[in-house]
């Protein structure tokens, strides 16, 4: 290879064989896939964050590889995988599957696709409503000379995202016959998806709906990131204003599982505070099963004109919440607070 005197020499990528690292799928690859590390991996190529709920589900006579749950809507999402080209065999399974679970996404991942299996994923996404997802990946091993070899998920099949979302919101429209309130909240997060794609942000938006706040993930289900756009001001108890707020919201289980765990998370208070560079309003109210954590500004969501600032305070906050509380909630256990009584003044 040809070098220059003030660069490196350039590697070369070679693929590996998958057989040679996971030598076989139930024993091999499906315990590998299952890990935190590389079921993100997987979430990252297709646009979720995902937790693993269960490996060797049983669903009818068949039995899923693992199933997971998408944390930012509590939806499952189900995936099969094979080391090899893929087969009518396990296209089967999928359906049944999908049928016995009511998956809404389902991820197929294999060594090769062949184009008539590619073409079924497609003809699938084509003919169901944006509440269902087909995804085709196949999995690839790569390695620069004696480097560790890496793996890389290819997307070979995927939904119509932009066209469904389009249509969802015409038949949602059209059917719901929205008030301007919920046309306006509609046009706000759809503005506000567009925005936070062009930024270099953590924060993942998810479909726009006509309501008042739009769920982000933040890796474990039962915790949430909002975004919250509201003709009503909490501040001033009025709707003379309304408000823009970012927010951790809690709703683990009972509603005294959602106070234990967020006790836990103040009793941090002082150091996530000063981490996130502000202080934050803490809200354990007990006749909400949900608690919340947040910072909030007056707004005005009807003047478009003031909608790009809007959005950047969203993001901005949103993104630290992300970057102070994802791994802090994902090693919460309750255990050590199992014995304690509920501080409901905390």
């Amino acid at each position: 290879m040809v070098s220059t005197p003030d660069k490196p020499i350039l590697g070369r990528l070679e693929k590996v064989d998958v057989r040679r690292y996971w030598v076989r799928e139930d024993l091999d690859f499906t315990p590998w896939l299952a890990e935190p590390e590389n079921i993100a991996l997987l979430g990252e190529t297709i646009g979720f964050e995902l937790e693993v709920e269960a490996r060797e589900k049983e669903v009818g006579p068949f039995r899923a590889d693992i199933l997971c749950k998408d944390t930012a809507t509590g939806a499952w999402v189900l995936i099969e995988n094979q080391l090899e080209r893929t087969d009518h065999c396990h296209l089967g399974q999928l359906l049944t599957y999908a049928a016995g679970l009511h998956a809404v996404t389902i991820v197929w991942v294999a060594a090769r696709f062949t184009e008539e299996h590619r073409a079924t994923l497609d003809w699938l996404n084509e003919i169901t409503n944006e509440d269902f997802n087909f995804f085709g990946l196949e999995i690839e091993l790569w390695q620069i000379g004696k480097s560790a070899i890496a793996p890389k998920f290819n997307i070979v099949s995927s939904p119509n995202n932009w066209s469904k979302t389009i249509t969802g919101a015409a038949k949602s429209i059209e059917a719901s016959n929205l008030t301007k309130a919920k046309q306006l909240q509609l046009e706000y997060w759809t503005a506000f998806q567009t925005y936070a794609r062009t930024q270099e942000t953590r924060i993942k938006p998810t479909k726009p709906l006509p309501q008042h706040w739009m769920n982000i993930a933040i890796g474990r289900s039962g915790f949430l990131l909002l975004a919250i756009a509201s003709t009503w001001n909490s501040e001033q108890q009025s709707f003379d204003q309304g408000e823009i707020r970012a927010e951790l919201g809690i709703s683990q289980g009972s509603a005294e599982d959602s106070r234990r765990y967020f006790d836990l998370l103040k009793q941090q208070k002082e150091a996530i505070e000063l981490a996130f560079g502000e202080t934050l309003i803490w809200d354990s109210q007990l006749d909400r099963k949900a608690c919340r954590i947040f910072v909030r500004q007056s707004v005005d969501i009807s003047d478009r004109s003031d909608w790009e600032q809007q959005h950047q305070w969203l993001i901005e906050k949103l993104d630290r919440m992300h970057k102070v509380f994802s791994q802090r909630v994902k090693q919460l256990s309750l255990e050590a607070m199992l014995s304690k009584p509920i501080d409901s003044e905390l």
